[in-house]
């Protein structure tokens, strides 16, 4: 990079002493990836990211950002509007409908108000990707998602950890459970959904993690 990396003006404040103490990491991973196009845009990359650690109630956590062009926007599982629903968000639309029967429709992919609203952080365990290349940048995101998921763990308030898939599954070491709740699942993959995915109630779980917290249950309309 030209200039030294700062951390970008959409972060909440809380989140600083983590970048603070990340910025060489976020400056090598940087300057590793931008001689070369990768997704989402760079003013995106952050995106999920605006919301104080000590609001968020749900940790859903991607693996990496959708690698075709237009599609990421730094939530995970999430597209922008006017995009075609990705076959995950698809089969997560179901679900929640399979759960909540004629109480939700979903028109759009768009999940921004899953984070600004409900206090859901969308997470990817790695925050770029190169084009059409899955999982090209996750070894060089992974110490610092790693820390991020520990500051949550260290920082938030009784958080419940949505863990959907292997991959996902294998973050719950890096979280405390004496303070947080973890929920595991089957990933939403149209490879897996058919495997445990549906009908599992996962939503239901969270939002009774959610209630034994004292907390109101999400509203998953987008």
């Amino acid at each position: 990079m030209n200039n030294l990396f700062t951390i970008p003006n959409n972060v909440h404040p809380d989140w600083h002493p983590l970048f603070q103490e990340n910025l060489s990491n976020l400056q090598s991973i940087f300057d590793s990836t931008l001689s070369e196009p990768f997704y989402p845009a760079y003013n995106d990359v952050f995106n999920a990211f605006t919301i104080s650690p000590k609001d968020i109630k749900i940790c859903l956590l991607g693996q990496d950002p959708y690698q075709n062009e237009g599609l990421a926007h730094g939530y995970s599982f999430s597209v922008p509007f006017g995009v075609k629903i990705p076959p995950s968000l698809v089969n997560i639309f179901k679900e929640i409908n399979i759960e909540y029967p004629n109480k939700y429709i979903f028109t759009h992919g768009n999940l921004e108000l899953w984070s600004s609203r409900e206090k859901i952080f969308l997470l990817n365990a790695a925050l770029t990707v190169k084009p059409k290349k899955s999982n090209s940048y996750a070894d060089l995101w992974k110490q610092f998602t790693n820390n991020v998921i520990e500051f949550l763990s260290n920082n938030g308030n009784n958080v419940v950890f949505l863990l959907l898939g292997k991959f996902a599954h294998s973050k719950d070491l890096l979280i405390d459970e004496n303070k947080h709740k973890i929920i595991k699942g089957v990933h939403p993959s149209p490879l897996s959904a058919h495997n445990g995915f549906f009908n599992s109630n996962i939503f239901i779980k969270v939002d009774d993690a959610l209630i034994s917290f004292d907390k109101e249950t999400i509203n998953w309309t987008n």
